[in-house]
């Protein structure tokens, strides 16, 4: 591998010479050789729209240091960020310090590197006049190609720094919390809440084509009075809308930004005005309305609004678990267990049963949904670190969030998509349940009593007759009567008008 050597207060580094990164980013990937954990891609993608956003508001209000021509090259190398050109160039682990500077340094250094590139690129007539270049991305292209190719003295080549161009009126401790809101609302709005909604409408559908039939409900994992399946999966739905509404209220907190803090919340070395114009050029480069937090001491120090939503995740991942393990009891079976339904069998689910099929879809949102609750528990705990003016787990609370965010909206479409969709009620199966249920002994209640109604049901179940037969056998109901107060369908729609 060939290096290069580049530089930062501390001194020389080498680096690769195919890699855009810097001196911070490969001394923290010298000294912080931990685990397998990178900084999540969303992360890196809402400090792409950040810096772009920043450079723009430091081109308004300093124009004559962000230059018309560092704007459209960082603007330009920014872009390549976000949309994953240059994902090769992001590969700091989790595990660093505690603020996420070598990630925001990170940002920097492959932002300016490139935009140098690009800098160069545009201007290269100036330099060499009939050797205008292409700049290149990719492995072994050499990150100062472009400027050694348009005749660029060595002391002329460093157009961009990192923290002068690029860091611009900010720093790292109020940029990655900046960042982290903006992934955490990105991957809400755009990717999980979508999942749900989808999720939300399969049900409905299947609540109408399900309609009038009925089944023994279950408490406590024993029979209990009828229900309908259209009324058991509104139970379903209706939780996931709750959660969806929870989730978009957490929404608003997440939209204020610490942009504009700096490094202790006072503003030091941003330009009055830069937190709110930051705020409005990430709005529009996201379609997504974001705004200045009115208290950047609060903002660079607490990380409740991460807190607060991921509560809301944690709700959703319980509903999901309760939903995957009602799916897969009701299809528990296929002889041996309640096998009131039926799901699709997508693959062989034994290496030593032959023919056993699993309910792996439904295992896997259990998984998830045990991940998302492990999340939630570390981010608190993180979350209630901060001390003084900043918290320091932000890392891990950014990796927790987005990789909850991320699962639950994956896990939710292959459920949907894998399960739920080909789920179908046993209609014959569920009759027969219904039917042996003793407790539809609760309908006799009104007609004689709670007492004689319990001890109908002891004698049935003692002597392996039906409700009817015992009801009648202990003289509490004529047949003619039993059968005219008695049925178990109508159970299931108490008031409804016949």
């Amino acid at each position: 591998m060939e290096y290069r050597e580049e530089h930062d207060s501390m001194g020389m580094v080498r680096v690769p010479a195919e890699r855009y990164w810097g001196a911070q980013t490969q001394r923290c990937l010298n000294n912080f050789k931990i685990g397998s954990e990178t900084m999540p891609p969303e992360m890196i993608h809402a400090f792409g729209v950040l810096k772009k956003a920043a450079a723009r508001a430091n081109h308004a209000l300093k124009p004559g240091v962000m230059t018309g021509e560092k704007l459209h090259a960082i603007e330009q190398a920014a872009d390549e960020v976000i949309d994953g050109t240059l994902k090769e160039h992001f590969p700091l682990p989790v595990w660093q310090t505690g603020s996420g500077t070598q990630s925001n340094m990170n940002v920097n250094e492959v932002i300016a590197v490139r935009a140098t590139q690009l800098y160069y690129a545009a201007n290269a007539e100036n330099h060499s006049g009939e050797n205008a270049v292409t700049p290149s991305v990719g492995e072994n292209a050499g990150v100062l190609s472009v400027c050694e190719n348009a005749g660029v003295r060595p002391d002329e080549r460093v157009k961009l720094h990192p923290n002068d161009d690029v860091n611009m009126s900010q720093s790292s401790n109020d940029t990655f919390p900046a960042a982290l809101h903006i992934a955490a609302v990105l991957a809400l709005e755009n990717h999980l809440l979508p999942a749900v909604g989808e999720l939300v409408n399969t049900f409905r559908e299947l609540e109408e084509r399900f309609q009038g039939i009925v089944k023994s409900g279950r408490t406590h994992l024993q029979d209990a009075v009828p229900v309908a399946f259209s009324q058991e999966i509104s139970g379903w739905r209706s939780s996931l809308e709750c959660d969806m509404e929870f989730i978009r209220n957490t929404i608003p907190p997440l939209r204020q930004l610490a942009i504009g803090g700096t490094a202790v919340g006072t503003g030091l070395n941003a330009p009055e005005g830069f937190d709110t114009l930051v705020a409005a050029e990430i709005s529009a480069l996201t379609g997504i309305s974001f705004e200045t937090a009115q208290n950047k001491f609060h903002a660079l120090s607490s990380r409740d609004e991460l807190v607060f939503a991921h509560g809301a995740l944690k709700a959703l991942a319980a509903d999901m678990m309760k939903i995957a393990n009602d799916i897969r009891w009701l299809a528990s079976g296929p002889r041996c267990g309640l096998g009131e339904i039926h799901i699709p069998e997508n693959e062989p689910g034994s290496s030593i049963m032959p023919g056993k099929v699993n309910p792996t879809q439904c295992e896997q949102v259990t998984m998830v949904a045990v991940q998302v609750m492990g999340n939630d528990a570390a981010i608190g705990f993180a979350a209630s670190q901060g001390n003084f003016e900043l918290n320091v787990f932000a890392p891990l609370i950014a990796y927790n969030f987005l990789q909850s965010a991320r699962l639950l909206g994956d896990s939710i479409r292959s459920f949907r998509e894998h399960c739920v969709t080909g789920l179908v009620p046993d209609e014959r199966k569920m009759r027969e349940n219904l039917h042996n249920s003793l407790m539809l002994a609760t309908a006799l209640n009104p007609y004689i009593g709670y007492e004689r109604a319990a001890k109908t049901v002891q004698c049935a179940h003692k002597e392996g007759i039906s409700l009817r037969e015992a009801c009648v056998k202990l003289g509490y109901l004529t047949p003619e009567r039993f059968d005219e107060i008695f049925h178990p369908e109508e159970m299931a729609y108490p008031h409804t008008q016949s």
